[in-house]
C-alpha cells in the first residue's frame, strides 16, 4: 500500500518515503553500486559544505568585532576553502566566484 502511494504523487510521497526510514533496496548490482557511491560522495559533500559554513561563520565573526588583521586571514581562509570545494565538486565555480566576491566587498566595506 505504501509503495502504490509513492509512485501516485511521486514529489509529495518523496519525502514522507525518506522520513519514514522505509528502505528500498535495489536488485540490479549497478544500481547497488551506485547508491553506495552516492552514499559516499553526499557525506564527503556535507563535511565540505559544513567545513566551509564554519569558516564563513568565522569571517562574519572577526568582522564583527571589527578586528580586521583576521578578517584578513579569514578571508583569504575562505576563499581558500571555496576554491577547493570547487576542485572537489562540490560548488559550481561561478557560485564559489560569488561568494568569493560577495565576502570581499564585506570586507572592503567594513574597512
Amino acid at each position: 500500500m505504501f509503495y502504490a502511494s509513492l509512485f501516485a504523487n511521486p514529489i509529495n510521497n518523496w519525502i514522507k518515503y525518506k522520513k519514514s526510514g522505509v528502505n528500498i533496496m535495489a536488485n540490479i548490482k549497478s544500481a547497488k553500486k551506485r547508491i553506495s557511491v552516492i552514499k559516499k560522495k553526499t557525506l564527503r559533500n556535507r563535511r565540505v559544505k559544513v567545513g566551509l559554513k564554519n569558516v564563513l561563520k568565522s569571517f562574519e565573526n572577526a568582522l564583527t568585532s571589527g578586528d580586521m588583521d583576521v578578517a584578513k586571514e579569514k578571508l583569504v581562509l575562505a576563499e581558500k576553502k571555496l576554491m577547493q570545494a570547487v576542485a572537489k565538486g562540490t560548488l559550481h565555480k561561478n557560485t564559489a566566484s560569488r561568494k568569493v566576491s560577495r565576502l570581499n566587498k564585506k570586507f572592503n566595506k567594513a574597512n
